[in-house]
């Protein structure tokens, strides 16, 4: 494993992180008091919120499932989350065991459960690399330690986006990513949106504001123009919950309204 021994792991408390509420709203135990304070409050704006984590975790299910038959070995996930069964290269590898997957997050709670993440068939191999989805270079040049850069890889950011704004350079950093990546390549996306609610989207960004973090719901127009220059597989940007229905179970949410969210799939020509 790469980067600090787990020992030496020092988490921030003092306010609440992404990975954490994210793994509070899917039933986990990796959280503190102020991630779960937080996201009860998120439940006030909308009382979806565990519905929305299930919907886009089960998304990176199918997304792995379709990219796995269509001859996808290697993969790099930025933004990997809190492990939870499942993980990434569990479905890439039970799709096909020589697949190498690389993770990478910037909280050390992550760092302290990688053991999860690196869980790999004896014929593939898993990597975790501790670093900030603002620092691509980084990333890229630890990454190619462990993957061929000549060969097509696909690239996952899954509900990662909407923690950078425009203005921190959203649509550059995952263009100086994308261009690294060859011919065949594929970028996978889920992000969430304020399109069928924006007064509750506009408070919930009130809400990061106020604690130091940022939250930038994009419309799908904005999450279309992250996968510019690139092929759409079909479905093209879509609910997230209906990309690809076919190759995952069902996930039972509440109600009939669409869960805010898109998500798409892309090919680099």
């Amino acid at each position: 494993m790469t980067g600090q021994e787990p020992s030496a792991v020092r988490i921030d408390t003092s306010k609440p992180h992404p990975a954490r509420m994210y793994d509070w709203f899917l039933g986990g135990k990796d959280n503190y008091p102020v991630d779960e304070e937080m996201a009860r409050q998120l439940l006030t704006l909308d009382a979806r919120g565990r519905d929305m984590a299930r919907v886009n975790r089960a998304f990176m299910h199918r997304a792995i499932r379709w990219l796995g038959a269509n001859g996808v070995r290697q993969y790099l996930d930025i933004g990997t989350g809190i492990p939870t069964e499942p993980n990434l290269h569990q479905i890439a590898q039970q799709v096909a065991p020589e697949s190498r997957i690389v993770y990478c997050d910037n909280d050390p709670i992550v760092l302290a459960h990688a053991e999860a993440l690196l869980r790999s068939t004896p014929e593939g191999a898993t990597e975790y690399i501790q670093a900030d989805a603002r620092d691509p270079e980084a990333i890229l040049e630890r990454a190619g330690k462990v993957l061929d850069f000549e060969r097509p890889i696909a690239l996952s950011l899954l509900a990662l986006l909407h923690f950078v704004d425009d203005e921190d350079g959203a649509y550059e950093l995952l263009g100086r990513l994308v261009e690294q990546l060859p011919s065949g390549s594929y970028l996978v996306l889920s992000h969430v949106t304020g399109d069928f609610d924006p007064e509750g989207a506009a408070k919930a960004r009130a809400m990061y504001r106020e604690r130091g973090l940022t939250l930038r719901p994009r419309t799908r127009a904005e999450l279309t123009r992250f996968f510019d220059g690139l092929e759409l597989v079909e479905p093209g940007v879509s609910l997230t919950a209906q990309w690809h229905p076919e190759l995952g179970e069902a996930v039972p949410v509440a109600g009939d309204a669409p869960i805010p969210g898109w998500a798409g799939v892309a090919r680099k020509p």
